[in-house]
């Protein structure tokens, strides 16, 4: 006699064809964070007043966990590195991808030797870790993935050789990338847009100016709220800081799951929801 209801069979059969469904590009299984060290308040950031709360960082962080676990995540958690106050911001030094990762040479030189201790953990996660060398600059708050290409912003942070090692990276692992140009007044690259679906992009104004979002449909962060761009589209949920009320409301608007997350200490760093984690599904 088979002891699985009907119901049981159903769930389990509609979980097996949900999985041979077409991945999308923000459908996620695995995330790496890294618990912020006391050192956190010491991070890079342009308003030298705006000192983050190093409790409050921490609170931020845990809620971000949570969030990720919530919406299906295994989150592997790495130990705080006190030499690095910007350790935290783990997307900056490393991508990951279903086919492997790519360790990076951030544009600041206080966070070069942070790729290195992500070397082990990439390692215990992909097959095929590869990695930038010597001069070849590149942030991962610069990298943009889309279904068609890696759209690779030119900043502060990363140069045009660094842009042009990491295409040829990621043509080893079989993905396209397009070099695109970031405005001036703009940190990073996804400081100023994020993937919402498929074919959309949510953008400031300004970054939808420059043209780089050729082929996608742009949804513009409502004025005064640009910081809002950075958000972060998890499977189904999309994570937004809790603040940006005109942005949760345009986006609740057009049905999407909006998770609003507390990141007011996070975002005195010059950060936001995109760079606490590396994301990937594994390869089937």
């Amino acid at each position: 006699m088979n002891s699985k209801s009907p119901r049981a069979k159903s769930a389990g059969a509609f979980c097996f064809f949900k999985y041979l469904l077409p991945m999308r590009v923000f459908d996620f299984d695995s995330a790496i964070v890294r618990t912020p060290g006391k050192s956190v308040v010491d991070g890079i950031r342009s308003d030298a007043a705006a000192v983050p709360d190093c409790e409050g960082v921490l609170a931020e962080h845990a809620a971000y966990i949570a969030a990720l676990r919530a919406a299906g995540l295994d989150v592997d958690i790495l130990p705080p590195l006190e030499d690095f106050p910007d350790s935290v911001f783990v997307e900056d030094p490393a991508l990951v991808f279903p086919e492997g990762a790519i360790l990076l040479r951030p544009g600041v030189a206080a966070r070069l030797g942070e790729a290195e201790h992500l070397r082990e953990p990439l390692n215990r996660h992909f097959d095929r870790v590869l990695a930038l060398e010597g001069d070849e600059y590149a942030d991962g708050g610069d990298v943009l993935v889309t279904p068609d290409a890696v759209l690779i912003g030119l900043s502060k942070r990363t140069t045009r050789k660094g842009a042009q090692a990491l295409a040829r990276k990621l043509a080893e692992l079989g993905r396209a990338a397009r070099i695109v140009e970031t405005p001036d007044r703009v940190l990073h690259f996804k400081t100023a847009s994020s993937l919402l679906s498929e074919d959309t992009v949510m953008v400031t104004r300004a970054l939808a100016a420059t043209g780089a979002f050729a082929g996608l449909e742009i949804l513009l962060v409502p004025d005064g709220e640009e910081g809002a761009a950075n958000f972060l589209r998890i499977n189904d949920a999309v994570f937004v800081g809790a603040h940006f009320r005109r942005t949760i409301d345009l986006l609740t608007a057009q049905d999407f799951n909006v998770v609003p997350l507390a990141i007011a200490q996070i975002a005195k760093l010059d950060a936001g929801l995109s760079c606490m984690s590396l994301r990937w599904r594994a390869a089937r």
